[in-house]
Order: structure tokens, then sequence, then C-alpha cells
């Protein structure tokens, strides 16, 4: 799913780069498209040791606590905002991106 997320929003990108999409239509598009997903507990701890990281080193690049992530991992608790978005597109470019 996100592969194809991502080619339509390359297209759009095109798109709008030649004038057949106004700069307002894009970004309501990436506004929808770039919507976050909902992450169960067994998902968020799955994505950090498919990355080979440690809940210290996750917690790092997510700019939250050690605490926090155990808690998503227990389901004690479920990523928002910021972190919700941050773990969207850790899933999809890795954590790479984000250096």
């Amino acid at each position: 799913m996100s592969r194809m997320i991502d080619e339509a929003l390359e297209t759009m990108r095109d798109l709008e780069k030649v004038g057949v999409v106004s700069k307002q239509t894009m970004r309501d598009f990436e506004a929808q498209a770039l919507l976050p997903p909902t992450y169960t507990a067994d998902a968020i701890r799955r994505l950090r040791e498919n990355l080979h990281v440690s809940q210290a080193v996750f917690a790092a690049y997510l700019n939250a606590s050690v605490s926090t992530v155990q808690k998503w991992e227990t389901g004690d608790k479920k990523p928002n905002g910021a972190a919700l978005r941050l773990l969207s597109v850790i899933e999809r470019r890795g954590l790479e991106v984000l250096v």
C-alpha cells in the first residue's frame, strides 16, 4: 500500500510541476495521502525489531522516552500526533530519512 501512495504522490507532484494541478490541490492531496495509519502494539514492536534497533535508539529517533516506546509496545499507550506520522515515515522510508 505504501508503494502505491508513494507512486500517487510522485505523479501528483509531477502534475503540479507542469501546472496541471494547483498548489492548493497538491497540499490537499498530500494531507489526505499522508494520513498516518494506526499501529498496534505488535506492529510497533515488529517495526522496531525489523530496523534492528533497541527501544532506546528507536525512542531517540522518535523524540520520545524509552518508557513511551515500552508503553506503545505493550499496548498501554498509543502513539499520536507527530510520533504517529514519524512511525509512518519510518515504516515507508526507513530510519535513514530522519538522519
